[in-house]
């Protein structure tokens, strides 16, 4: 459902993302994971649009963001790390605001507000302003707005940065109840997150593809020096030279 082919960015003649290519089905929640400074969101914001791509390609259910990309972002839900809300709205005003803009007609925005509050249980903060809600609240209101128009694919960017535990087991359920039916790729630097909640995991490091397999792979075995750095970096929490943490 989702590809990435041989996707590069530079800025200034300086190489963020190098060659990144990788597939995600559907049912299945892939893990990209790296250090700050990987290329991670970078690759991210190509896939969906809101970056130009120096070369290469991402398809989206079978539609080019390059040369199709109005229909390959209609079939993407994205939620950015950070991802900005209106504060000032009640969490139902923001869902049907964000339900018109995404052209989700009169007769079905009610049905959609309701399935996906009930998805990310936010039905007792729904007459709620967002800036009155915890970070676990907002990040679900996040994930709601990104699932009104039903996407086959979700992107999802440190989904749970800066939660608490509690919030963070939440979220991570979250997303393998919505993997049932949807492709789903999500970023970390959290080894934790990707036993959790993923199926298959790509490593990068530097913008290049270091790794890719499923977490038991990655646990039992390195394929080179560069891999066992990033992973002793990840593991630990603690800088490694070369490793941004």
């Amino acid at each position: 459902m989702l590809e990435t082919i041989k996707l590069c960015k530079s800025f200034d003649d300086f190489p963020v993302v190098q060659d990144i290519s990788f597939e995600v089905n559907k049912g299945e929640v892939l893990g990209f994971l790296g250090p700050n400074g990987a290329g991670k969101s970078t690759t991210m914001k190509m896939i969906t649009g809101f970056l130009p791509i120096t070369s290469g390609d991402a398809h989206v259910c079978g539609h080019s963001i390059k040369t199709d990309t109005k229909a390959a972002q209609s079939r993407i839900g994205y939620v950015p790390e950070n991802a900005p809300l209106y504060e000032d709205l009640y969490v139902r005003e923001f869902l049907e605001f964000m339900g018109k803009m995404r052209n989700i007609s009169e007769e079905k925005l009610e049905s959609r507000v309701r399935h996906v509050m009930e998805l990310c249980h936010l039905e007792e903060v729904e007459f709620q302003t967002i800036e009155t809600l915890s970070k676990g609240f907002k990040r679900r209101v996040s994930l709601a707005q990104a699932l009104l128009h039903d996407p086959d694919i979700l992107i999802l960017d440190e989904p749970t940065d800066g939660l608490d535990p509690n919030q963070k087991h939440d979220v991570r359920k979250l997303i393998r109840d919505l993997a049932k039916d949807k492709a789903i790729l999500i970023s970390t630097h959290i080894l934790e997150e990707v036993e959790e909640v993923c199926d298959r995991c790509v490593i990068v490091g530097e913008g290049r593809v270091l790794f890719e397999g499923t977490p038991e792979d990655l646990k039992s075995k390195s394929q080179n020096q560069r891999i066992q750095d990033v992973f002793r970096a990840l593991t630990t929490g603690t800088q490694v030279e070369g490793v941004a943490l």
